[in-house]
């Protein structure tokens, strides 16, 4: 276990805000002072800033919406692992084109997002948008090829690994209230799509 943990409650995630909202826990009286401090300008104490710090205070608006939808967050978990149990169900080991999330047993998955891996990522996204089906790439550009980053030196192949995941992860559509036919609807587009590529070869 790390010193800290930091939460997004960005609107997209499980427990989502109105807006663009986090915590950070620790139980390290200095390393909370600190955060306390940058979240709020670096300051010490009213127009004291000690340190370089940001405005990252969670207000009081979106910090009530967190706190009812709190009460709701086991049970939207649960069924996003039913929705990932569906999907896994519907897949089973028909095709060889996709690899599906991992879950190793000593883990409990709570699947913000249903992400599968796809040789020919883009053709397959092509096919679920002219279904309707919508997709996400999260992420399509690995961190070390990043312009952010351009000064770090990396160059493409440094890290062949996220560079192959970055080229074929494809996100389906996971929420809680998805409904057992959507998925069967998605899970049949997906699997057509694997039997013209098979056929294709």
């Amino acid at each position: 276990m790390g010193h800290a943990a930091a939460f997004s409650f960005y609107p997209g995630k499980n427990l989502g805000a109105c807006g663009e909202a986090g915590a950070v826990t620790t139980n390290d009286p200095e390393l909370a002072k600190k955060v306390r401090m940058l979240r709020d300008h670096g300051q010490s104490r009213k127009y004291c800033h000690d340190l370089e710090g940001y405005n990252g205070r969670l207000d009081a608006i979106q910090a009530g919406f967190l706190r009812v939808k709190l009460a709701y967050l086991e049970e939207w978990n649960s069924k996003r692992r039913q929705a990932a149990l569906c999907y896994r169900e519907l897949f089973g080991d028909s095709c060889a084109e996709i690899s599906l999330p991992v879950e190793p047993p000593w883990a409990k998955a709570i699947y913000h997002l249903y992400v599968i891996r796809c040789k020919d990522r883009d053709g397959l996204r092509t096919a679920l948008t002219e279904a309707g089906i919508g997709t996400g790439i999260h992420y399509p550009i690995p961190l070390h090829l990043q312009k952010a980053y351009a000064g770090r030196g990396y160059m493409p192949g440094d890290f062949p690994a996220a560079e192959a995941v970055a080229a074929e992860v494809i996100s389906l559509p996971m929420f809680p209230a998805i409904k057992a036919e959507q998925q069967r609807r998605v899970a049949t587009e997906v699997l057509n799509f694997c039997s013209r590529a098979l056929v294709s070869y």
